[in-house]
């Protein structure tokens, strides 16, 4: 499991180093970094490094420091160095100097023969012979998009870009862009990843993130976030073992659909059956159309009529009227883990004295979009971690806030994210899929947070498969899906994961 660091844990972590080693040092040792990736990148991009042009986009501050080391050390491999300085009188002493004695060129990007941009000639010449650009320009202390020539010069790169750190213009706490960014094909971090790197719009924008060791890792705290990778997913899901049947598996109950969304319960009650080997049963009035499409399902017209379950699953089709509170009601009476979805989600906002139904003992997981949340919370705002966390506090839930980039939030504070490149997941029924994936996992016996964490892993998948995969003929471009292909895609997705 991966973390994810506050730029306020990592400057304490810093501190902590600087008391042993040198600043310099571990300068130093981040823009060899920088450097060594930066070369990789460009080989694979545009040949030899020897022959090639790399232009910094240099700052004010330690960041900036970090781009002019850099360049000192693409010198080495000999490539040609331009600095472009935003603020020359800012520059980093020491890197600036280095930077000359190796023989790079250092400009001011507003500097003679300004054009009506108010970039200089030769900044502008330097731009258009750019095989790499290193984004120097701020570091993990700003906030904001960049400032107007920032962002002419960085609109007008065609290169491929390093980010020092993170793409500037990416808030390092959400991840959010609010307006010019760099765009980066590849982050090169220090210690660990930051909130930035794997929340909203900063989890594209940073590209390839990779983590340098700089002698910081050691005394960083407990991380901020927690991020699963696919070994973590695929070593956690539970796969039959010899002296298990279809009960010590764990059986899930699924209250969902009803006459006006039948297709809620065929999708919710399908992922649940290809999630796990255990037992899934249905309880509602899609309970003929759920036999068809699955035959292994245990199924009948009501929730009281189910029999024993180890979780249940409610809440997508089920409406919000007497009848799907009465549903709700039952489900959280049960004393077992309930994953409460869609129309559970409105009814508990609707009316909280159904929270009085809770078995204080049995675990509850919301999953709300962006609209259920404002029902529920309120505006989700911008920093869509704390929102998450306070609504999973406030609750004693885990909350599950669905988004290109999924925040799972425990009420002890604990948030683990799932970031995307891609939003193939957002369709309709998408949802209903996901909340039958969660409910078997609560069956099985995984702990609600992690459940939740194995569940959106999978389910993005499970949707990149769907829209690139097998099924799309190996399509490398990808194309829109609905929910039952991504549905389709469910057990490749676990194969994918275990094989990891």
């Amino acid at each position: 499991m991966q973390g994810a660091w506050t730029p306020d844990q990592v400057r304490d972590a810093e501190r902590s180093v600087f008391t042993s080693t040198p600043e310099p040092v571990v300068m130093r040792r981040a823009a060899f970094a920088v450097a060594v990736h930066g070369a990789r990148l460009l080989a694979e991009t545009a040949g030899a490094v020897g022959v090639r042009h790399v232009v910094l986009l240099v700052g004010a501050g330690g960041n900036g420091g970090d781009a002019l080391w850099a360049g000192v050390e693409f010198r080495r491999r000999g490539a040609g160095v331009t600095a472009l300085l935003l603020s020359p009188d800012k520059a980093h002493p020491a890197g600036s100097a280095a930077l000359r004695r190796a023989g790079g060129v250092l400009v001011d990007a507003a500097g003679p023969g300004a054009d009506t941009a108010g970039v200089g000639a030769a900044a502008a010449g330097a731009l258009e012979r750019a095989d790499l650009v290193v984004d120097g320009i701020v570091g993990l202390s700003a906030r904001g998009s960049l400032r107007p020539l920032a962002a002419e010069l960085v609109s007008r790169v065609a290169a491929p870009v390093v980010a020092v750190d993170l793409p500037s213009g990416v808030d390092p706490i959400t991840g959010a862009v609010d307006g010019p960014a760099v765009d980066a094909d590849l982050t090169v971090t220090f210690g660990g990843r930051k909130p930035g790197h794997v929340l909203g719009a900063g989890s594209v924008r940073s590209g390839a993130v990779v983590v340098a060791g700089i002698g910081v890792d050691e005394h960083l705290p407990e991380p901020d976030l927690f991020v699963l990778d696919a070994a973590d997913v695929g070593a956690g899901w539970p796969v039959p073992r010899p002296q298990d049947d279809k009960y010590s598996q764990g059986v899930v109950g699924v209250a969902a659909g009803s006459a006006t969304y039948p297709g809620a319960a065929v999708l919710a009650t399908g992922s649940a059956v290809q999630a796990t080997s255990g037992m899934v049963r249905y309880a509602g009035s899609a309970a003929d159309l759920v036999r068809s499409h699955w035959p292994e399902v245990v199924a009948t017209g009501s929730i009281t009529d189910a029999g024993r379950v180890q979780a249940w699953a409610v809440g997508p089709g089920i409406g919000t009227g007497a009848s799907g509170r009465e549903v709700l009601r039952h489900a959280l009476e049960s004393g077992r883990p309930v994953c409460a979805d869609a129309d559970s989600i409105t009814l508990l906002a609707e009316d909280p004295t159904l929270w009085d139904a809770r078995d204080p003992d049995a675990a509850v997981v919301l999953t709300p979009h962006a609209g259920e949340f404002q029902r529920l919370a309120g505006e989700v705002g911008a920093d869509r971690v704390a929102a998450a966390r306070e609504v999973a506090r406030r609750f004693d839930v885990v909350l599950l806030l669905k988004g290109n980039t999924t925040v799972v939030a425990a009420p002890d504070g604990r948030v683990l994210v799932n970031p995307s490149v891609h939003a193939w997941p957002a369709t309709a029924g998408s949802g209903d899929v996901l909340t039958g994936l969660i409910g078997a996992l609560l069956a099985a016996g995984i702990d609600p947070w992690l459940a939740c964490g194995y569940a959106a892993h999978a389910h993005a998948l499970a949707a990149e498969l769907a829209a690139f995969g097998p099924e799309a003929g190996d399509d490398p471009v990808g194309a829109p899906i609905g929910a039952s292909a991504l549905l389709r895609s469910v057990p490749a997705a676990i194969r994918t994961l275990r094989a990891s």
